[in-house]
């Protein structure tokens, strides 16, 4: 097949996409017969048990007396302990937390000064690619999605690795460890790559600098000139700590999970994983606001007017503004109810920076849409569980802030969530050997084989 004919959609190819969609419904109220649990969630929201962790645990709700269940304000737990309280720890000693998060992920315990110190030198020392990876696997072909692009980059190092299918726990430490650390450097080079060809923009390859943080790195590498504030610094690592892990059924870490269950490298379970946060139901969620905002920005001709901001809010919450979906995106959580904790926690962190960038009234439209949607959302549907802002409310904005590419925002979503699948991973390792294998119910009725002179 020639080249210009690759992504062309024939006759023949709609005429059996139809064929697909003709005999591909499922009466839905089959799912009520059988009990099925679609998306592993019941009517209420309560997920599914398919397993248990020992690495973050999420509490959204209060059990009375009774064993009545009752919504509360959202926490988060890292190995037990509460991530706010992390945030409140390293942010008060005027220091970085990322490397430090990830520590306790993946060895399940908070480091002292020594373990930290050693742990942070391990992973500067292993922030490096082989020699000529970006030029021979980067910027040969560079992919218009990076999430791909870094997709890709994570397999040709599977062939780098002389022992990339050894599964034994050292091992995979080991593999986890150099990943975790490489992935910064995959996401930046492989934008860089797709700004260069695709963009016509000026190709900026930094070296990673060892005695830097893992955010510091990301905005050096990224930056022409390498610089960056304080601030910014510290609000892109603590985006970093709050998206690290979020329990091991959101989609990606369940991936992970199923994936190591079948015993697979740890290559192509990070990739499955990564192809799993790229959807944007997922990981791509933030940029949905980002858009939305600008939408807004574009529609509302005053700002502080209140009734005219709720008026247009109102408008895409009935399907009649932006993209109709009747989404206002970055309001409400599949666990979350009250309140999201790392939302709670960004939100100030995301008011000093608006102040340091002058972005004082963006921050505010932000907060005002915040207050305005929750009202309207309560009002207008039925919210077995209240609604609030999730993190990805403020991330995306956080991201604009900082200048990061909207090319960057679900990538950067993976360099911090690698930490948790890496920590899954082992705990699936070491506890698990049985492949994950949920059922399907069949409803297709059986037929006779016709022969084909008869058909």
């Amino acid at each position: 097949m020639r080249e210009k004919d690759f992504s062309h959609i024939t006759s023949q190819i709609e005429d059996l996409s139809e064929l697909c969609i003709e005999n591909n419904q499922i009466d839905m109220s089959l799912y009520d017969k059988y009990e099925v649990k679609r998306g592993l969630r019941d009517l209420n929201g309560k997920g599914v048990l398919t397993g248990l962790t020992e690495i973050s645990e999420i509490h959204a709700s209060d059990v009375d007396e009774n064993g009545v269940s009752h919504p509360c304000d959202g926490e988060l737990f890292y190995r037990g302990v509460n991530v706010k309280d992390i945030i409140a720890g390293f942010t008060k000693d005027k220091r970085f937390g990322f490397e430090e998060v990830t520590y306790l992920l993946l060895f399940g315990k908070m480091p002292d000064k020594k373990e930290l110190s050693n742990f942070t030198k391990l992973l500067g020392e292993y922030r490096c690619i082989p020699p000529n990876f970006v030029r021979d696997i980067i910027m040969k072909k560079p992919s218009r999605d990076i999430m791909n692009a870094v997709a890709r980059s994570v397999l040709m190092l599977y062939s780098y690795d002389d022992r990339a299918d050894d599964l034994s726990i050292p091992n995979v430490v080991r593999q986890s460890l150099q990943l975790i650390s490489e992935l910064p450097l995959l996401a930046v080079y492989s934008y860089q790559a797709y700004r260069h060809y695709h963009k016509g923009g000026s190709l900026i390859i930094h070296e990673p600098d060892p005695n830097l943080s893992t955010a510091e790195n990301i905005l050096h590498l990224l930056r022409a000139d390498g610089k960056y504030t304080p601030l910014e610094a510290e609000i892109l690592d603590i985006a970093l700590v709050l998206h690290a892990e979020h329990g091991g059924g959101n989609n990606s870490t369940f991936t992970t999970h199923v994936v190591t269950s079948s015993g697979t490298d740890t290559y192509s379970s990070v990739v499955s994983s990564l192809g799993s946060l790229k959807g944007p139901k997922h990981g791509g969620a933030n940029i949905k606001v980002v858009k939305m905002f600008d939408d807004i920005k574009e529609h509302v001709k005053d700002w502080d007017n209140q009734n005219e901001l709720s008026s247009y809010v109102d408008k895409i919450l009935h399907k009649e503004a932006f993209d109709r979906t009747g989404l206002v995106y970055g309001m409400g959580h599949a666990v979350y109810s009250l309140s999201d904790p790392r939302a709670k926690v960004f939100k100030k962190f995301v008011e000093e920076l608006s102040v340091e960038k002058h972005m004082e009234k963006e921050y505010k439209l932000m907060a005002d849409v915040e207050r305005i949607a929750a009202e309207l959302i309560s009002k207008e549907r039925k919210i077995y569980k209240g609604v609030s802002a999730n993190v990805d409310f403020y991330s995306g904005f956080v991201y604009r802030m900082l200048g990061l590419p909207t090319e960057l925002y679900t990538p950067i979503f993976a360099v911090a969530r690698i930490s948790g699948w890496s920590a899954h991973r082992i705990e699936e390792l070491i506890n698990c050997n049985k492949i994950i294998r949920p059922a399907y119910m069949n409803v297709c009725d059986r037929k006779e084989y016709v022969d084909l002179k008869d058909r």
